[in-house]
């Protein structure tokens, strides 16, 4: 299968902000798993998606409120019940946040259980995604 993008929009607004009148990292947080979760979701039944852990989140700009922010995900690697997407946002066209985040395909007592997806990268940009992701399940 080929990887898919996909995209949501936040507007930043006063209860998104911390006490710097910034964009609340946990919200920033928030927001990326969401943008992940949709991303795995779009392959597999949503009640069987369960978030298992962020990898490397880090936020390379502050986000003033009134700013929208451009989340970009997609599924880069798979394994036998784990999904890994990629996910990166960005506002005014600059990197806001990035990072990784590994889900899992559960039944319905929770133990994970195959997916039978996988994922071909076709760019060099996908090859690289799925080298840094392969890195994370090394860890």
């Amino acid at each position: 299968m080929k990887m898919q993008s996909l995209t949501i929009h936040h507007l930043v607004k006063g209860e998104d902000l911390n006490h710097h009148r910034t964009l609340y990292a946990g919200r920033g947080a928030e927001w990326l798993v969401e943008a992940g979760f949709i991303a795995a979701s779009n392959l597999l039944p949503a009640e069987y998606v369960l978030c298992l852990k962020i990898h490397g989140m880090t936020f390379t700009r502050p986000v003033e409120p009134g700013e929208v922010v451009k989340y970009d995900s997609k599924i880069v690697l798979t394994g036998r019940s784990r999904l890994i997407a990629y996910i990166r946002a960005t506002t005014k066209g600059e990197l806001t946040v990035d990072g990784f985040i590994t889900f899992v395909y559960v039944d319905d007592e929770g133990k994970s259980r195959p997916h039978g997806i996988t994922i071909e990268a076709e760019t060099p940009e996908e090859v690289d995604l799925q080298q840094r992701a392969a890195e994370l399940l090394a860890k």
